[in-house]
């Protein structure tokens, strides 16, 4: 199967601190893979370097067969990568619906003229994407909190909402960032069944992060662990759930990752 995205030796370093080194990952189209360590373990760097928050020191990344590395963040939108991040971030003032629309901005193809004008293309297109977030809201179960500030939406369904966020710029990938962190038990089943459903409906390949174990070892075909910035393990669910190098990162002893009945918490 082709990849979609080739990770080669990516190293980043923060000053004299070397926050990731030598990091290689592929992801074929369709994939869900999860991307675990503990905290400080360099995850959400890798995030920040596909998406071109962060410029690398070295090493390449790939997206379609295209080099990427040294791309803006918006190109790297419009050319099909999206995210959500580990802490909510969502224009707290603003409706739910804006909040969707504004993740189309990377989409949009009418010019500053017609802009400041609001004439030509620009009415049509913000008509389009209204009604493409709006149609969002309602996939997601959020058509009720349409003209509700994001700030008073309940915390799950904040996570929701950028997640639709995400989805209206029609990603070919999605990074997800810890979406199940804060959730209680049913929200996290419920967030798992809708991660299965939007892969399969939007034909999305996803990178998770995850703490909660029990999210990871339910969705992903395969796991890549960093700790230190380092990989450490790399594999199906389990193999890295008996891994001795990984129990040794999470709980410093070799006892179960997941315990039987558990919340998936290590």
């Amino acid at each position: 199967m082709a990849a979609l995205l080739e990770i080669q030796d990516l190293t980043h370093h923060f000053g004299g601190l070397c926050a990731l080194s030598g990091f290689s990952l592929t992801l074929a189209a369709g994939e869900l893979v999860g991307l675990i360590g503990p905290n400080g373990a360099g995850k959400t760097t890798v995030f920040n370097l596909i998406t071109g928050v962060y410029r690398p020191t070295s090493g390449s990344i790939r997206f379609l067969g295209e080099e990427i590395t040294a791309w803006p963040s918006h190109r790297i939108t419009a050319a099909g990568i999206a995210r959500t991040f580990q802490n909510i971030r969502l224009f707290k003032e603003m409706s739910a619906l804006d909040n969707v629309r504004l993740g189309a901005f990377a989409r949009h193809d009418y010019s500053l003229l017609e802009a400041l004008g609001r004439r030509g293309r620009f009415r049509a297109e913000e008509r389009r994407w209204r009604e493409e977030a709006w149609a969002l809201l309602q996939r997601l179960h959020l058509a009720h909190y349409a003209h509700t500030p994001a700030r008073n939406l309940p915390y799950g369904e904040q996570r929701r909402l950028e997640i639709a966020r995400a989805l209206i710029s029609r990603p070919r990938l999605l990074l997800l960032d810890e979406p199940a962190a804060g959730m209680n038990e049913a929200e996290t089943e419920a967030l798992m069944a809708l991660i299965r459903e939007i892969q399969a409906e939007y034909h999305l390949t996803i990178l998770l992060i995850e703490h909660q174990m029990r999210v990871v070892m339910g969705l992903c075909r395969r796991i890549t662990v960093l700790d230190f910035g380092v990989i450490i393990a790399a594999g199906p669910p389990e193999e890295i759930r008996d891994h001795p190098r990984v129990l040794e990162a999470y709980l410093g002893r070799e006892e179960p990752l997941v315990a039987e009945g558990g919340d998936g918490r290590p």
